[in-house]
Formats: structure tokens, C-alpha cells, sequence
């Protein structure tokens, strides 16, 4: 399930995230890749433990634990503190699958990574290039957003960033466990999830609508029941 969510950030987050991020110093991405990781990869980072790259971490994480469809998708259990990348000069990073335990640097925290998200944070107009192509079975997606728009794919998913030709291309990445594990599941609930709020909306004062709405609801909560892992 690959989904894009729009607005995490608001325009004036952006800029502001920005103006830190810019200001900051940057390392070689490597620091933060695994061994097979480490071959495809060519981009900047910035530390985990800067000042910027908590600052900024932390809008991040206050603005996804109010975002409704956020949630929704994700189910969210934990989520690894942002990071930071920059891609220009032809940088970067070759196809690849994200390690299935990411252990944060100073707090030993790990986490399972069922979900990766990328934040964009320059728009798709500042730079050529800089896709980032998911495959499934229904073949490769390619992702370009406007600044502060999020898209969550499965951390199981083949991935890439195709080389960035002009300009800078500026994301935050990070990952989630969520309560539900399996993604067919978590799909399931989130259409589910869906399918309610529309019925709640487009029929709202219909009395067998309400009915059917709460058996719904019900039924959705008894899956997470079934299938939360905490």
C-alpha cells in the first residue's frame, strides 16, 4: 500500500524547517546505511544528534500525531525519529530494501520498520530528477511531491531516488512499527476506516445508516483486536 498524504507540514513549517536544515552541517549519507545499503547509496545527511535535525524532528512528529489520515494508514505504534537527506550533483541511491530494525543512536531505541515515509521539503519545480520509484507488483511508482507532503510505502518495498541533475532535492525519511504488521491487514482496516468516514458524511441523519455505521465501526475495532501488536 503505497499512499501520498498531503499538508503533514503547513507552508510556514516548511520554511522554517528549511531555514534550519540549510544552516546546518551536513555529512556523507553512508553514516546511516546498512552494508548492502552503503553500495547504492550517494547523498548528504545530517546528523542525528544535530540540534537542526531534532528541532525539526520534532515538528515533524507533533504534526503526524494530530494528522487524521496519518493514523489512519499507519496505525502507528512507534516512530523513528526523522532524519535528513540532500541529493544534488548527480546524486543517488541505487535500489534497495530498508534494514528491518532501525536502533536509534542515542537512546539505543529500536524499532521494526513496517512503514517508510518520506517528507518532501523542496518543490518538485526546484529540481530534475530525485524520483523516488517503489516497486510492487503492479510495477514501479514514481514519487515527486510538493513541500510538505508525505508518501508511505511498505519498508519491504524495492526502492530508489534517481540521480538529481539540477538543484537540490531536500526530504526528511523515517520509519514506523505499526500496530498492525502485516500490510495486507493494515490495507484492509485503512479501506475500512475509509469506507466509514463516507458513510458517517454522505448519509449523515439517515437512522439505517447510522446503524450500519456503528456495526462497522465495531467490526473494525474487533480486527484490531485480532491483529494489534503492542
Amino acid at each position: 500500500m503505497l499512499i501520498t498524504i498531503p499538508n503533514v507540514l503547513t507552508p510556514e513549517q516548511t520554511v522554517e524547517a528549511r531555514h534550519l536544515l540549510e544552516a546546518a552541517d551536513w555529512v556523507d549519507g553512508k553514516v546511516t546505511a546498512g552494508h548492502q545499503s552503503a553500495k547504492a547509496k550517494d547523498n548528504a545527511q545530517i546528523a542525528e544528534e544535530h540540534p537542526a535535525a531534532r528541532q525539526v524532528g520534532e515538528t515533524i512528529l507533533r504534526a503526524l500525531g494530530t494528522h487524521a489520515l496519518f493514523l489512519a494508514a499507519a496505525l502507528p505504534l512507534h516512530v523513528f525519529p526523522p532524519l535528513f537527506n540532500r541529493y544534488s550533483g548527480g546524486q543517488k541511491f541505487g535500489t534497495h530494501v530498508d534494514n528491518a530494525i532501525r536502533q536509534h543512536r542515542a537512546t539505543g531505541h529500536r524499532i521494526r520498520t513496517d512503514l517508510s515515509a518520506t517528507l518532501f521539503l523542496a518543490g518538485p519545480e526546484e529540481y530534475d530528477g530525485g524520483e523516488l520509484c517503489v516497486e510492487d507488483t503492479y510495477g514501479v511508482h514514481k514519487v515527486k511531491l510538493p513541500p510538505g507532503h508525505l508518501v508511505l510505502y511498505p519498508a519491504t518495498s524495492l526502492h530508489r531516488v534517481t540521480p538529481v541533475t539540477r538543484g537540490s532535492r531536500l526530504c526528511s525519511f523515517f520509519w514506523i512499527q505499526s500496530m498492525i504488521r502485516d500490510d495486507t491487514r493494515r490495507s484492509l482496516l485503512f479501506d475500512m476506516d475509509l469506507g466509514i468516514q463516507r458513510l458517517n458524511h454522505e448519509l449523515a441523519g439517515n437512522v439505517v445508516a447510522a446503524q450500519t455505521s456503528v456495526q462497522l465501526t465495531g467490526v473494525y475495532h474487533n480486527l484490531i483486536r485480532q491483529w494489534a501488536e503492542m
